[in-house]
C-alpha cells in the first residue's frame, strides 16, 4: 500500500561521515514538495560505525542488511518503499533543493519512464577529469549499445516501474546502475516513453574514492578499472567497493 509520495532508498556501509550531509540535502528537497509524505530509507549494510543512528536522528527508516552486493542492498530497500516514486541516492552525495520536485514534473508530465541526474564532484582536479573521461570513454561503447547516453548518479522512477523490471540484478557486484538504466530505459521504450535526465537539479558526489586511491588511479590501474567494468568480478569490486576503509 503507498503511504508516501516519495521513497529515497540509500545504501550505507559505514557512512557516519557523509550521511548527515545525505540526509539534509533529502529534507532540503523535501520543503519543495510535501515533507511528511517523503520516506527515506537507508540500508545500514554491515555498518560498524554511527550511520544508522545518524539516520534515525534524520527521521529516516533504517533497514539492516548483511548482504556483499550493492544491487541486493538497493533490493532490500525498494522492498521497505511505501512511497510511488522512488528514488536511489548513494550516501555520499547530496540532491540538490529542487530535485524531488523536478523528479515530480517529469513523471507527472507523462513522458518519462524514469531517468537520472547529472554529478558533480565536491572537488576537481586534472587527475579526476582525465579519470573521468577515462571511464566515460570506456562506457560510451554500452551505452551506444543499449540506445544512447544513459544519466546516472541518482535514479527516479515510479516503485511500479521499478518492480516491473525486477528492481537491480543481484548477479551484479558493480555496474548495477548502468544495468538498471538499460532496462528501465527498454520498459520505456515498449510504453513509449522516455529515459530522461534532470535539467535544472543534479547531484554532488564525493571526491573520497580519488582521496583514498589517488586522483590518477583509474588510469594507474587499468587492469581493475577494467574488471570492475565486467560488473561481476568479485575481487574487484571488494577492492575499490566494499572492503574500502
Amino acid at each position: 500500500m503507498e503511504k508516501y509520495g516519495f521513497s529515497v532508498i540509500i545504501p550505507a556501509h559505514n557512512e557516519e561521515n557523509y550521511i548527515g550531509k545525505c540526509l539534509a540535502g533529502i529534507r532540503r528537497a523535501a520543503q519543495q514538495v510535501a515533507p511528511e509524505k517523503v520516506q527515506i530509507i537507508v540500508v545500514a549494510n554491515r555498518c560498524t560505525d554511527r550511520t544508522a543512528d545518524i539516520s534515525r536522528k534524520f527521521g529516516a527508516q533504517v533497514v539492516e542488511n548483511s548482504d556483499r552486493c550493492i544491487s541486493s542492498i538497493r533490493n532490500a530497500g525498494i522492498r521497505a518503499a511505501r512511497g510511488r516514486v522512488l528514488v536511489t541516492i548513494d550516501a555520499d552525495s547530496v540532491m540538490s533543493p529542487g530535485s524531488l520536485r523536478e523528479i515530480r514534473k517529469m513523471l507527472k508530465s507523462g513522458r518519462y519512464i524514469g531517468g537520472g541526474a547529472r554529478p558533480k564532484f565536491d572537488r576537481m582536479s586534472l587527475g579526476i577529469a582525465v579519470s573521468s573521461a577515462y571511464v566515460a570513454m570506456k562506457l560510451i561503447p554500452r551505452m551506444i549499445s543499449s540506445g544512447g547516453f544513459l544519466s546516472g548518479a541518482m535514479f527516479w522512477t515510479l516503485r511500479s516501474s521499478a518492480e516491473r523490471i525486477g528492481g537491480f540484478d543481484e548477479s551484479l557486484v558493480s555496474l548495477e546502475d548502468l544495468d538498471f538504466a538499460k532496462r528501465l530505459r527498454e520498459l520505456g521504450k515498449s510504453c513509449g516513453m522516455r529515459y530522461g535526465t534532470l535539467r535544472r537539479s543534479y547531484v554532488t558526489t564525493s571526491s573520497r574514492k580519488f582521496d583514498k586511491f589517488g586522483d590518477w588511479y583509474l588510469l594507474r590501474n587499468r587492469a581493475l578499472t577494467k574488471a570492475i567494468f565486467t560488473g561481476k568480478d568479485r575481487s574487484a569490486a571488494d577492492k575499490f567497493y566494499y572492503d574500502v576503509r
